[in-house]
């Protein structure tokens, strides 16, 4: 295919995908039934295969953490029961209420995450002292701390998976390390290729996982029915009474019951509020509860009961059900990896992270991209992570800290997004406190693993967010020097539009927006003596939403004598193609022969320095870094690199 027709096929693609994604707050989005003709049944299905692996997991070990990460806590029938309710009422308080009833309203144009919910306070518009800008500095270490949970998920639930073999025979115990690597080594190295060849089968695989647990779990009730009295809460509050301190710790194991919540807010723009509804309350609630009320009854049955799990299944069964539960776990490590690559794309269209080689491994979906790096640090942390902690019930740990505090900085954004749409003051105070008391409850537990592990994705949350904040510093500083040097652009224009020799064609500039003249274009005159007939100084904004349609796409200025300001919109979920954008113009009355057409491009060289006031020095040299090593502006916004002119410039921060 020739660039020119590429380029009219992606143009076509940009303005079906705009068409398709011109919402409101509260539609659902682009996998609703009534969008794209397929029927609630197979959103419903294909919500199980993203939205539930990481929650629809957690009974291969979260029972058995409850009592076994703690000593101190027996398997006594009044703890069992207490444990069952604390489970039971964390899943419909935490998941029921707080996500699907109340944090899934917060929707910025149907879509949904914490950045989402940042960008939802539109705190880019404010003073960097103001609250908004202080909660954004919240909602971006809560987006950090979602990289450890990346690393860790992959790792505890394809180890608690294969250890499944562990108590079909002792005799795999060697090998459960080495087949856990070999599958977590597979499933990175096929990330290239994208979901979309084996997503079809998500679904049905975890349809069939949600079934196992429920017939697993009524296998274990029929021995002991009256496991039901733990929906009682008083077994809970009785529990906490008379284990003290030490229940109040299993806070921090019951909290896996949760984990993956944030998974129901972040894909609500690839399937909508209805189909995840739907899925939690007729698949996924009940699968889940029966399981681990099978679990509880088997261990009312024997109190001596290591891998409840596991025991559930008959010895027969035992085999088949280790290869669905590694199956489902695969699964949920995908979801969870897929999440982190559009958590990163996200950050860098924000301008929070250097640009990154993004790959879209499908034309069909957005969402399904590819990231390298990101791919390879994951992979090696995940390995290390299994390496090191050697077994579930280490990592389980490591687990629930950063998920926790996540949690709770979701409920206080939510919170003032709430006040900022005028909901009733009083009543959302108290859902928010509620909902914040008990948000408080699990984290309060979980710090408490931080010495055995927890300490972990905090780190990697306090890098992450440390990155972001050098990044952001380091852009607003380059931005700042350009500018030192510039005069109006009324004044240029006026000054050189006549005197310069002029040329035909046509040259863009990509530049910031701003009333001053564009170094670049400053350096250009001054060395080559000679401007474009046509000369366009476009900039490309990401706006605060997750999509801006194509009728809000441009604005575009005639600023005279054959000099036009373009701005491209897009939103933080979107890509930017620049040839696409300048096809576009003609159609707001700029006429731009592509082949004609030349992109001048800065090429900055930073250079470190105390004599300049701005970071100190050791940080200029991580930020100068990071710039040598961002993707190439060329690249990111899809530029004929045949058509490239770049411009040295030499920056002291």
């Amino acid at each position: 295919m020739s660039d020119e027709s590429e380029e009219r096929s992606l143009a076509r693609h940009a303005r079906h995908e705009d068409n398709e994604n011109n919402k409101t707050a509260g539609e659902d989005t682009p996998l609703d039934a009534s969008k794209n003709g397929k029927s609630m049944p197979l959103v419903c299905l294909a919500a199980l295969g993203i939205v539930y692996g990481d929650i629809g997991t957690s009974p291969i070990y979260a029972l058995r953490e409850a009592f076994y990460a703690h000593a101190s806590i027996d398997t006594q029938a009044s703890n069992i029961y207490g444990v069952l309710s604390l489970m039971f009422w964390s899943l419909i308080v935490v998941i029921s209420i707080k996500y699907l009833s109340v944090v899934m309203r917060a929707s910025n144009n149907g879509e949904g995450g914490i950045i989402a919910l940042v960008a939802l306070l539109n705190p880019w518009k404010t003073e960097k002292a103001s609250r908004r800008y202080i909660l954004m500095l919240f909602g971006l270490f809560g987006a950090a701390l979602l990289y450890g949970d990346g690393t860790i998920t992959p790792a505890i639930s394809v180890l608690s998976a294969i250890e499944g073999l562990q108590v079909a025979t002792p005799a795999f115990q060697p090998y459960v390390i080495p087949i856990t690597i070999a599958i977590l080594v597979g499933l990175f190295l096929i990330q290239h290729r994208g979901t979309s060849a084996v997503g079809a089968f998500f679904g049905p695989v975890m349809l069939l996982w949600f079934a196992t647990l429920g017939v697993l779990g009524i296998g274990g009730i029929v021995h002991h029915p009256g496991v039901f009295a733990a929906v009682n809460p008083v077994h809970a509050v009785t529990f906490f009474a008379a284990n003290g301190f030490a229940g109040f710790l299993v806070m921090g194991t019951v909290f896996l019951v949760v984990t993956g919540g944030e998974a129901l807010y972040a894909d609500m723009g690839h399937f909508g509020i209805a189909p995840i509804r739907i899925a939690w309350f007729a698949v996924v609630l009940p699968g889940l509860l029966l399981n681990y009320f099978g679990q509880g009854a088997l261990m009312l049955s024997d109190p001596q009961t290591r891998q409840p799990f596991y025991e559930l299944a008959p010895h027969w069964a035992l085999y088949p059900v280790v290869l669905i539960a590694t199956l489902a776990t695969v699964i949920a490590s995908q979801a969870v990896i897929s999440g982190v690559f559009s958590l990163t794309r996200q950050a860098v269209q924000l301008g929070q992270l250097p640009r990154m080689r993004i790959v879209q491994t499908s034309r069909e979906s957005y969402g399904q991209i590819y990231i390298p790096i990101v791919n390879w640090v994951l992979m090696a942390a995940t390995i290390g992570l299994v390496i090191g902690f050697k077994s579930s019930d280490r990592l389980a740990s490591a687990y629930g800290v950063a998920v926790s505090l996540d949690m709770v900085i979701t409920t206080v954004l939510a919170f003032f997004v709430a006040r900022r749409w005028g909901w009733f003051p009083t009543f959302a105070a108290a859902i928010a406190l509620l909902l914040i008391l008990v948000d408080l409850s699990f984290f309060g537990a979980n710090v408490f693993k931080i010495p055995d592990g927890g300490w972990y994705p905090l780190v990697v949350a306090g890098l992450i967010f440390f990155l972001m904040a050098t990044w952001r510093t380091g852009r607003d500083l380059v931005g700042r020097r350009l500018n030192e040097d510039t005069e109006p652009l009324d004044e240029f224009i006026e000054a050189h539009a006549d005197q310069s020799l002029r040329v035909d064609g046509t040259a863009v500039f990509m530049t910031h927006a701003g009333t001053r003249t564009p170094p670049m274009l400053l350096h250009h005159l001054r060395h080559n003596k000679v401007l474009h007939a046509q000369v366009i100084l476009l900039t490309v904004h990401t706006r605060d939403v997750p999509r801006v349609p194509a009728a809000d796409r441009m604005e575009i200025e005639d600023l005279g004598r054959g000099f036009y300001r373009m701005q491209v919109y897009y939103g933080f979920m979107q890509a930017a193609n620049v040839p696409v954008a300048l096809r576009f113009a003609e159609e707001y009355g700029l006429d731009v022969d592509l082949d004609q057409t030349t992109y001048y491009v800065g090429r900055e060289t930073l250079i470190p320095t105390a004599d300049v006031p701005g970071m100190m020095v050791w940080r200029e040299r991580l930020f100068a870094y990071m710039s040598r090593n961002a993707m190439p502006a060329t690249a990111y916004y899809l530029i004929p690199s045949d058509r490239v002119v770049e411009l040295g410039l030499q920056i002291e921060l």
